[in-house]
C-alpha cells in the first residue's frame, strides 16, 4: 500500500491537484497541462510494456526499488524547473517509474499473498493509490495555509515519496519471488469479447483520465475557495481506498462484464456532474464518484480479460495496457484543445461522460 501510495498515488496523480497553481504561475494553457499530463502516461505505458517482458524476473525487489526512487526524486525535479520540455521529459520519465514499481512490486506481493492464501489482500494493495491521493490533498492543503507557491508541493511531494520509500525498504521482504521458467504463450484468443473488452478499456481510459487530471483545475475555474480544491482531492482518494474490495465483492455476485459497465456509468455520472452542478456539489460529487470507480474498473477490465485470455495472461496484458494507455494519452490532450477553444471544461467533460458511456455498452457484451 506505501508503494503504490508512493508511485501511483503520489508519483502519478498530485498533478493534479498542483496543477491549478502551475497555470496560474506559468502561464500554462490548458492544452499545455493536457500535454504534460499526456507525457506522464505516454511514459506509464512504455514502462508496462517494458515490465511485461521476461528480463526482471528474480529481479523484482532491485527494480521495484529503483523505480520507487526514481518516483521519489523526479517528483522533487518538478519543483526545480519552469521549462515545459524539462517537464515534459520528468513526467514521462516518472511514468516509466510508476509502471515498473506498479508491475514488479505488485508480483512481489502477489505471490506472497497466493502462498499465504490471502489474494484477497490484494484489494487492499490496490487501495494504495486512493490513500496516495488522500495524503496529497493534506499536503496542499497545509502548503495553501502556509502560503507557498506550487514549486513547494513538488518538493515537499518528493519529501512525502521518500519517506514512504524508506518505509518500503524496511519492511519488504527480500526473499527472492517463487521462480517460474518462462514459457512461450500460444497466440491469444479471438473473439467477439475480447475485442469488446480491449476497445471498452480504451474508451475507459480516454473518459476517466479527463476527470483525474482537470478535476482540481475545475475546481478553481468555478471560483470556489482554494481549500475546496484539498477537500474534493482528499475525497476522492478516501473513496479510492476501500473502493476495489467493494467493486470486487459485487463482481462476484453479478459478473465482471456487469460491473465494469456499472462502473463506467457511475462514473459518467461523476464526471457529468462536476461541471454541470457547480458550486461545491458538483465537483465533490464528481471527486467521490470518480475514486470509488476509476481504481476499480481498471482492476475489473484486466480481470475479465484476463480470464478470456486462456493460456496468453501476458500478451494480453500488453494489448489491454496498449490501449488504456492510448486512451490515456489521448484524453488529456484532446481535453486540453477543446478547453482552451471553448474557454471551460465543462464540453471536454461532458465529451468523456459519453465516451464512457460507450465504455460501458462496449464492454457489457464481453462474456467471459
Amino acid at each position: 500500500m506505501v508503494a503504490m501510495a508512493v508511485a501511483m498515488g503520489i508519483g502519478r496523480f498530485v498533478y493534479t491537484p498542483i496543477l491549478p497553481g502551475m497555470m496560474d504561475g506559468l502561464g500554462l494553457t490548458a492544452s499545455d497541462a493536457g500535454l504534460i499530463a499526456s507525457a506522464n502516461y505516454a511514459g506509464y505505458l512504455v514502462g508496462a510494456i517494458l515490465a511485461a517482458g521476461n528480463w526482471g524476473q528474480g529481479r523484482e525487489h532491485g527494480v521495484a526499488m529503483a523505480g520507487l526512487a526514481a518516483s521519489t526524486l523526479l517528483a522533487a525535479a518538478m519543483g526545480l524547473t519552469e521549462s515545459v520540455g524539462l517537464f515534459l521529459a520528468i513526467r514521462f520519465l516518472a511514468g516509466v517509474a510508476s509502471a515498473f514499481v506498479m508491475v514488479f512490486l505488485s508480483t512481489i506481493v502477489f505471490s506472497r499473498l497466493a502462498v499465504a492464501g490471502r489474494s484477497d489482500l490484494q484489494a487492499w494493495h490496490f487501495g494504495g493509490v486512493g490513500a496516495g491521493i488522500a495524503i496529497s490533498s493534506l499536503m496542499t492543503a497545509a502548503l495553501l495555509l502556509a502560503g507557498a507557491q506550487w514549486q513547494a508541493s513538488w518538493l515537499w511531494s518528493g519529501a512525502l515519496s521518500a519517506l514512504g520509500l524508506a518505509v518500503v525498504w524496511m519492511v519488504i521482504d527480500r526473499g527472492p519471488a517463487p521462480a517460474h521458467k518462462p514459457v512461450a504463450e500460444p497466440p491469444m484468443p479471438r473473439s467477439t469479447s475480447m475485442t469488446r473488452i480491449v476497445v471498452a478499456y480504451g474508451l475507459f481510459g480516454f473518459g476517466y483520465i479527463v476527470t483525474a487530471t482537470f478535476l482540481v483545475a475545475i475546481v478553481r475555474q468555478g471560483g470556489a475557495d482554494r481549500m475546496f480544491e484539498s477537500v474534493v482531492w482528499l475525497a476522492t482518494g478516501l473513496a479510492g481506498l476501500p473502493s476495489v474490495w467493494l467493486w470486487g465483492f459485487a463482481a462476484r455476485r453479478w459478473g465482471l462484464s456487469k460491473m465494469f459497465a456499472v462502473g463506467c456509468v457511475v462514473e459518467a455520472l461523476g464526471v457529468a456532474a462536476s461541471v454541470m452542478l457547480g458550486g461545491y456539489v458538483g465537483p465533490l460529487l464528481g471527486g467521490v464518484l470518480l475514486g470509488a470507480t476509476f481504481i476499480a474498473v481498471t482492476a475489473m477490465g484486466l480481470q475479465l480479460a484476463r480470464q478470456l485470455a486462456g493460456n496468453a495472461p501476458r500478451r494480453v496484458l500488453a494489448l489491454m495496457t496498449a490501449s488504456f494507455g492510448l486512451g490515456q494519452i489521448l484524453g488529456p490532450i484532446v481535453a486540453g484543445i477543446v478547453a482552451d477553444s471553448t474557454g471551460s471544461f465543462t464540453a471536454p467533460s461532458l465529451l468523456a461522460a459519453l465516451v464512457l458511456l460507450a465504455a460501458a455498452v462496449v464492454g457489457r457484451g464481453a462474456k467471459a
